[in-house]
């Protein structure tokens, strides 16, 4: 992710905005809830006004690398995810364009990733068939199973740079400290409230 793209997740994860923000498309004023394309050649989250953003709904505006970011959230039950490899209780995973699935987890330096083994991943879809509609690079099965907890959502991609924003700011010392958990909760906790808006 780029630092601009970093920045305004910051900004997203808590951190007030110093100036009013502005479509990265035509330059129009936003509201504080709009839309996002996902510049994929440089894995940039660009913030899009309405009329922008109904450019891009179809592929045809896309130039090829951008991709407008779904608003679908959708909590899942329990996901036995043993064969993803993941080894953290934190993580998130999205499918490429080219059907490359790879992992990425959360870490005070941002997001570390690794590939899932085909297989792996083709176990965990027979298992809960909603994965396999996935949306190339702009949905993600996310994952919390750290400290005891169980959420298994499927989230637009841009909830995954917001929750490594989140652990980037919070994340004190080698273990992440007393406020990195809490505030991880606090993602959580907020998911599930947008999970209920219209």
């Amino acid at each position: 992710m780029s630092s601009g793209a970093l920045e305004r997740v910051l900004r997203g994860a808590g951190r007030a905005p110093l100036l009013a923000e502005r479509c990265d498309v035509c330059g129009a004023p936003l509201p504080e809830r709009h839309r996002h394309l996902l510049d994929t050649e440089r894995a940039d989250v660009m913030c899009a006004c309405r009329p922008c953003a109904l450019l891009f709904v179809r592929d045809v505006a896309s130039l090829g690398h951008y991709r407008l970011v779904p608003e679908r959230r959708l909590r899942l039950g329990a996901v036995a995810t043993d064969e993803l490899g993941v080894p953290v209780g934190l993580a998130y995973v999205v499918r490429g364009a080219d059907g490359a699935v790879v992992a990425h987890y959360p870490s005070p330096l941002g997001s570390t990733r690794w590939e899932v083994d085909p297989a792996g991943w083709a176990a965990v879809v027979a298992r809960r068939p909603e994965l396999a509609g996935l949306a190339p690079e702009v949905e993600a099965f996310l994952v919390n199973t750290a400290r005891g907890a169980r959420h298994h959502w499927i989230v637009p991609i841009d909830d995954c740079f917001r929750l490594v924003a989140v652990v980037r700011r919070e994340w004190r010392g080698l273990s992440g400290g007393s406020r990195v958990w809490p505030a991880v909760e606090e993602f959580f906790a907020e998911l599930e409230h947008r999970e209920e808006e219209p």
